[in-house]
């Protein structure tokens, strides 16, 4: 059904893309992009915080590495801001390139963490998890467990 049809209308959040790589950009937008997602969209850390100065965000996902203002330093800043009332909360979600950033996503204060490669699937879980109010911790960072010698005797 049409929402204008029925009177009702959808929640739209906002959603602000942190990389600057265009290609990150481009991939995590095409997961998300839909009716009830306004997606904005920052090349550098700077450029992130004076966006989320400026604009109600819902959502801030973070790439790792981006120039000299990487995503835990925007998470950091973010938390920062908030501490005084400058801006309001508002949640991260951080795209890390390997399985020991987590520490690091964690010790900033991040509300979630996928490692990468992206997939659709795990970037969805993300975001509707923290949206909901929710830590959203990517499991794929956790080793495989090991069975050694014969575990049959």
């Amino acid at each position: 059904m049409d929402p204008e049809s029925t009177g009702r209308f959808l929640a739209v959040e906002t959603i602000l893309i942190v990389s600057d790589t265009e290609s990150v950009r481009r991939e995590v937008a095409s997961v998300l992009d839909g009716p009830d997602i306004e997606l904005l969209f920052a090349s550098s850390g700077p450029d992130a915080i004076a966006t989320v100065e400026a604009t109600l965000i819902d959502l801030v996902i973070a790439d790792m590495q981006i120039g000299s203002m990487g995503g835990v330093a925007v998470c950091l800043e973010l938390r920062l801001q908030a501490s005084y009332d400058a801006i309001d909360e508002t949640p991260v979600l951080l795209l890390l390139d390997r399985r020991a950033d987590v520490f690091q996503a964690k010790r900033s204060g991040a509300d979630g963490w996928i490692v990468k490669p992206l997939d659709a699937m795990r970037i969805r879980a993300g975001v509707r998890t923290i949206l909901q109010g929710d830590r959203y911790e990517d499991s794929s960072y956790q080793p495989l467990p090991v069975s050694v010698g014969d575990q049959s005797a």
